[in-house]
């Protein structure tokens, strides 16, 4: 609808306000409100707009335009846990978190700075559309995304405790797994985007879903600090797709009416972020405290192999069996 300046600037002072409210909370409830809704909130004000934007300035290399865009990212995925890890000995847990807020909010502000939006909007849009589902190949994209990402972040908020439970990992170095994911995802999301640009972002996306869908099932056997290490880079580099290749297929299969961009954006954002909120408390429950691993994996297996399925799905429903059609 052409509110990039209001949602930019709604979306930083409500993760800036949440950080600063969840430096001072003590208790559950306040956790889940200030860092789970008003981040989430905020959070889904800047990604979608960040997505839309970059679309709107690429045509010919949109995917590794996108890539670069969805580095950031990555980076912060790097920076914020071990900022947070070497602060919180040394300042104590509230001005650790402050901090944080503080380097959120400079950034923010860089991008309000630079952010235009390029195609002003001549009409309102619609926030949700019922004929965007009634087209096949984006909506088995969809599931594909909803899964995805019900499989990927069991892995992302597991894996920690699992190097520490059953690895019998070092805890200084199992706290930077989650970094060594992040890092491993940087090129994960510039080397495939590249590819894309030359053969299309879903004839990429779907191979990359099927690998991860086996590393997650390999996971199964992983016994030693060196092997989840391993795992983690591989893990970060094939699911760093999922991110910086959503927006760039759902722009691929809504090139005959590219007027619904935005609202088929924020769909697919819809039902990815559906998945994550599915997927790792149904983890949790089948993992009973540490007893289940098997368990939680095969449940993240499975999720994934559907989504890789429901890709795969929407590829061969778009433009059929053969592999030289860019989609």
């Amino acid at each position: 609808m052409g509110y990039l300046r209001t949602l930019l600037c709604t979306g930083s002072l409500l993760i800036v306000f949440a950080m600063m409210m969840t430096s001072i909370c003590t208790t559950y409830w306040q956790v889940v409100l200030a860092h789970g809704i008003i981040v989430g909130v905020g959070n889904g004000c800047l990604f979608l707009s960040s997505v839309v934007i970059v679309s709107q300035y690429f045509a010919t290399r949109r995917a590794i335009a996108t890539g670069i865009a969805s580095v950031g990212s990555s980076v912060g995925g790097v920076i914020y846990p071990i900022v947070f890890n070497q602060l919180l000995p040394r300042i104590g847990f509230g001005w650790a978190t402050r901090v944080m807020g503080f380097i959120m909010l400079v950034t923010s502000l860089i991008s309000i700075a630079c952010m235009q939006q390029r195609i002003p909007s001549s009409k309102p849009r619609e926030l949700f559309s019922l004929a965007a589902l009634q087209d096949k190949p984006y909506l088995l994209f969809n599931f594909g995304m909803f899964f995805g990402f019900m499989g990927i972040y069991v892995f992302f908020f597991y894996v920690q405790l699992y190097a520490s439970e059953v690895c019998n990992t070092d805890v200084n170095l199992t706290f930077y797994l989650l970094s060594i994911i992040n890092a491993a995802s940087l090129f994960g999301r510039l080397l495939p985007n590249f590819i894309a640009d030359k053969t299309g972002p879903l004839n990429v996306q779907v191979p990359f879903a099927f690998v991860t869908t086996l590393l997650v099932f390999a996971w199964i056997s992983v016994r030693s600090t060196a092997e989840i290490v391993i795992l983690c880079i591989l893990f970060g580099f094939f699911t760093g797709t999922f991110v910086s290749l959503s927006g760039p297929t759902v722009v691929s299969l809504s090139l005959f009416d590219l007027s619904t961009l935005g609202t088929r954006l924020g769909m697919t954002f819809a039902f990815t972020g559906f998945g994550l909120l599915a997927g790792s408390p149904v983890a949790g429950a089948i993992l009973r405290g540490g007893q289940n691993w098997t368990g939680l994996q095969v449940w993240c297996g499975a999720a994934l192999t559907v989504s890789a399925c429901c890709l795969l799905s929407s590829r061969f429903v778009k433009v059929g069996p053969g592999w030289r059609a860019k989609v």
